[in-house]
């Protein structure tokens, strides 16, 4: 993942004006100290504390990314809500779709802490040079796809952003607690839709399985390149931005998935997958890390689709944040 460029970062940081007296004392030389102390007991660290500017910067990247994952995730789910097959679907649907809105408003709300504009982070998105979840470039092909994203999506992002409540950053881990709630039920909406279909006729059982075999690698790779392979993931967990791994975590969402896919009656595309009873954990095979790579250069199935819808929505939106404002200019100059 591209780190965000310098110009996008506060040229300054600052000690927080209304921190702690240990904070409010520190001389400028112990401020980096402060910061390390401060980490390693797993306290919180705010807006206002001082933090080394590749601290502040591997936030924004990682913050943003996951912002613009939940703004662009709108799209292949959206896309069927007019479809749905009935009221309770479609509203269902609805609701989810906003719940995702709102997920990305909380995030761009906690990035902008870090001294960046929600205009800077969408600029960046639309030229290319921040990323978003790779999972969000497949299509959503059938109406069973709805489901699947909510169990194995969604499931996948539970395991990735529970850790994230506890992350040394305050306002993100604050933005996560609210956000995993949510998840947490989408995830449940997309099991009892499969649930349901699978109980259905022969062919939406097949619907359900051709989307879940679609899914399941996409699905893994949403934890990201193996550890030894990720730029990140040492400096992330280093700095308690990360609380885990992305083997771990891979390997917690394959546990916590196989029986739920027993249960459904789905059987998942993986002919390594198997119990390993010394570990106490499933064995499964290797994704396509050369596919997740061509994904992650925009070769993916929709990477252009979705970032052309994002265009067209930002540049449609304009004429609301223009008169949005003009609206607070004019109730300033009033006041």
């Amino acid at each position: 993942m591209e780190a965000v460029p310098e110009k996008t970062m506060p040229e300054k940081t600052m000690p927080r004006e209304a921190a702690s007296e240990e904070t409010a004392t520190a001389a400028p030389g112990d401020l980096g100290e402060h910061f390390e102390a401060t980490v390693a007991r797993g306290a919180r660290i705010e807006p206002r504390d001082w933090m080394p500017d590749a601290y502040r910067a591997t936030l924004v990247r990682q913050i943003a990314q996951h912002a613009h994952s939940e703004v662009i995730g709108m799209q292949p789910e959206g896309n069927w809500i007019t479809r749905a097959p009935s009221l309770r679907r479609k509203a269902i649907l609805l609701a989810k779709v906003q719940d995702e809105a709102g997920h990305g408003l909380y995030l761009y709300s906690a990035c902008e802490t870090l001294g960046v504009s929600r205009e800077e982070l969408t600029a960046l998105l639309l030229a290319g040079r921040q990323k978003y979840s790779s999972i969000f470039n497949y299509p959503a092909l059938s109406y069973a796809d709805v489901g699947t994203i909510g169990w194995l999506v969604d499931g996948a992002a539970i395991c990735n952003q529970v850790p994230l409540c506890r992350t040394s950053y305050g306002p993100y881990g604050r933005a996560m607690i609210r956000i995993c709630k949510e998840e947490s039920f989408h995830q449940r909406q997309g099991y009892e839709l499969l649930m349901t279909m699978m109980r259905g006729t022969g062919e939406q059982r097949a619907m359900v399985q051709e989307s879940v075999d679609r899914f399941w690698w996409p699905s893994l790779m949403m934890f990201g390149p193996p550890d030894a392979d990720s730029p990140n993931s040492a400096r992330s967990m280093a700095w308690g931005i990360k609380r885990n791994g992305n083997d771990e975590l891979r390997q917690r969402f394959v546990d916590m998935t196989v029986p739920q896919a027993e249960a459904l009656g789905v059987s998942l595309p993986d002919p390594d997958l198997r119990w390993n009873a010394e570990r106490e954990s499933y064995d499964f095979g290797e994704p396509d890390w050369s596919e997740f790579a061509a994904v992650l250069r925009g070769e993916g199935p929709c990477n252009a689709q979705r970032l052309a819808h994002r265009a067209r929505a930002h540049e449609d939106g304009a004429w609301v944040r223009n008169a949005a404002l003009a609206f607070a200019k004019a109730g300033a100059a009033h006041e």
